[in-house]
């Protein structure tokens, strides 16, 4: 079968929802914070050279980045088609490039001509290093886009804390610039202390930040569904983090190869008036917003909260179904959505939190939302007496229900 009959059949089979299989990232640089519902025998299941797993993308018509290693559709979300004759799958990627606005609707297509964010759970045991994501105009220098992205902690997820529940964010008032170039040169020397001029915030679940892109940050330990932009940019600008050695190659990822060396590059892809803003808190953090009023959301058996939407290149919703309740749930566009907690019914599909994934294994807890089903409303049904339904939900730029 064809891609186009496989997209087609599974949009068919799941009347505008596509059910979509689990996309497991391994980074060479992490430590797995074992909180993602990955087997404990398979967060290293790709070998100790690629790295543990510690990053589930979900709804990524994205190519990972991981190097001359990256495996095939690295990456990449696959759709899931299972009938009578067997399984069948084609990447996210393709089918969209093939039903177009059938699947994302015209206004992303006709604008984008891509699905253009994903979403992930980052899952760390310490912090990262200090790094950043590049503005447009100098991610176009290695062919890709810049990458904004935001921060949601999930209570479900956050059993534990891990190593280091604090974020490192932005450039301490008063540092100067020379100061920040002193610490990219001295790289190679051991550790170049580049988080001295910095600040860290403690996290908490239940709520999340605004990264724009530019901005240096040295995310934290928590667990973190993450919505961004499609793009996997990225240079590291600390050279130590936990006792563990950057490697240097990381420090010029995201430049080319003919301005490898150049520190003055480097010191460009800071937004520095982003950086040096003394109100950070006041500009970045995000406590979930209730998407209408509250009470008239519970009369109707639900609740739901904007989790992220301070940037107009994606957004996130947080919908909880009270059990024993059925509900029908309209959005203005297409999303990806993951189920957090319980079991129930999302249209024509099953819907289930599994507890422990094997790596290959496929699950029943996300799923792609095209256009026209969102608008036309799903129907959600929680059988439990006791468990409520939480499902998150990311949305694409210039969501058209977002109205703060």
């Amino acid at each position: 079968m064809g891609l186009s009959s496989i997209a087609e059949k599974a949009l068919e089979q799941g009347k505008g929802i596509l059910r979509l299989a689990p996309t497991w990232v391994p980074r060479s640089f992490c430590v797995p914070g074992r909180r993602i519902k990955l087997h404990p025998d398979d967060y290293y299941v790709l070998g100790g050279e690629r790295g543990g797993i510690d990053e589930r993308w979900l709804s990524s018509t994205t190519p990972a980045e991981n190097g001359p290693l990256t495996g095939e559709n690295e990456g990449l979300s696959q759709i899931v088609l299972e009938d009578e004759s067997g399984v069948q799958k084609v990447t996210l990627r393709d089918a969209v490039e093939e039903l177009k606005g059938e699947i994302i609707g015209n206004r992303l297509w006709d604008q984008y001509k891509s699905w253009p964010m994903y979403s992930k759970f980052f899952d760390n045991m310490g912090p990262l290093p200090h790094h950043i994501h590049h503005r447009d105009e100098h991610a176009a220098m290695v062919g890709q886009n810049g990458k904004p992205e935001a921060y949601y902690f999930p209570p479900q997820l956050n059993n534990h804390g891990g190593d280091f529940p604090y974020t490192f964010i932005g450039i301490a008032p008063g540092t100067s610039k020379e100061q920040i170039k002193e610490c990219l040169m001295n790289f190679t020397k051991g550790d170049n202390k580049i988080t001295n001029y910095s600040q860290a915030f403690r996290l908490e679940p239940g709520t999340g930040w605004d990264v724009p892109p530019g901005m240096l940050h040295a995310p934290g330990s928590l667990c973190t569904y993450e919505p961004q932009k499609a793009s996997d940019i990225f240079a590291m600008y600390q050279s130590l983090v936990n006792e563990a050695v950057i490697p240097e190659e990381l420090l010029w990822k995201g430049t080319p190869q003919d301005r490898i060396g150049d520190y003055d590059l480097l010191m460009e892809v800071i937004d520095w008036d982003l950086n040096v803003n003394p109100n950070l808190m006041e500009k970045h953090f995000m406590r979930p917003k209730p998407v209408k009023d509250v009470a008239e959301m519970e009369a109707e058996g639900y609740s739901e909260n904007w989790i992220c939407y301070k940037n107009e290149a994606y957004s996130a919703k947080e919908l909880t179904v009270f059990p024993g309740q059925t509900v029908t749930i309209k959005d203005g566009g297409a999303y990806g959505m993951i189920v957090m907690q319980g079991h129930g019914k999302f249209g024509e599909w099953d819907i289930e939190t599994p507890a422990l994934i094997r790596y290959g294994q496929l699950t029943n807890d996300e799923f792609f939302v095209s256009e026209k089903a969102a608008t036309e409303g799903v129907v959600i049904s929680n059988p439990s007496k006791t468990d409520p339904i939480v499902i998150l939900k990311h949305f694409g730029p210039g969501n058209p229900d977002l109205v703060l």
